[in-house]
């Protein structure tokens, strides 16, 4: 069998991929980076190839211009993934990562005519659930406000101003991107299985919206909670790898 290379400017590998392991292509928040997913690469070291995407315009892309819309996203994600997405491979995003992985999967499918083998989306409303939001309109000082409310970044970051100025940048285009980003209703549901993630304390997302994921496929879905609040993946990798590891396939 040819080995597939990895694209090495969008896709991370942190931990090796067992022998036979479905491929777990994970998409970051806003402001994310690929270094997100590296707890849930090593929870999962021993069943899947996590792959992290990494975005333009941080750490190791840091010179590389942003990205500001969904479409963007999506249309380069599949390009640099393209390669994989002939074999079963599954998506996880979360929060805009998770519009992103499901722009990538109706890429997939309308090209290639197959899905991934599961989508799961972590942290984000469906995309029939659109709401106003203009974060990306806020002063320097609102979006670390929006940083620090969600409390998933280290509030030592949030004092040091030579990492704001490196990192709020990044985050205003991604939050254009997801804040202007708008599904297209007559598009074809997808056909693979959805599985949707929230906290119970998470203010950006209520249980209806995060059903509404339900509408989107043909296939079958199921919405797992866990305590805390936007990025309640950091106490609950173990729980999530579990979720992950129930629903992907052996290849």
């Amino acid at each position: 069998m040819t080995e597939i290379v990895l694209d090495d400017v969008w896709i991370r590998q942190f931990t090796p991929a067992p022998t036979g392991a479905t491929p777990l292509v994970c998409f970051p928040h806003a402001g994310g980076s690929a270094s997100y997913f590296r707890p849930l690469s090593n929870s999962l070291k021993n069943r899947a190839q996590v792959l992290s995407i990494q975005y333009p315009g941080r750490q190791d892309r840091i010179k590389h211009p942003f990205l500001t819309t969904i479409d963007e996203f999506a249309d380069a994600a599949y390009t640099a993934l393209e390669p994989l997405l002939k074999g079963a491979v599954a998506f996880f995003g979360h929060s805009m990562g998770a519009a992103i992985a499901f722009e990538v999967a109706n890429r997939m499918k309308e090209r290639l005519g197959a899905a991934p083998s599961t989508l799961f989306v972590s942290g984000r409303r469906a995309p029939s659930k659109d709401r106003e939001s203009r974060i990306h309109l806020l002063d320097d000082e609102g979006l670390v406000e929006v940083l620090r409310s969600q409390s998933g970044t280290d509030a030592r970051i949030l004092e040091d101003k030579d990492v704001l100025r490196m990192i709020l940048g990044p985050l205003r285009a991604d939050y254009t991107a997801i804040e202007t980003y708008r599904y297209d209703p007559a598009r074809p549901k997808l056909d693979c299985p959805v599985v949707a993630l929230a906290g119970e304390d998470d203010e950006t997302l209520t249980s209806d919206e995060a059903r509404a994921w339900a509408d989107h496929t043909t296939g079958a879905f199921s919405l797992e909670t866990f305590p805390g609040g936007h990025f309640y993946l950091a106490e609950h990798i173990d729980g999530v790898a579990g979720v992950v590891a129930r629903e992907l396939p052996l290849r």
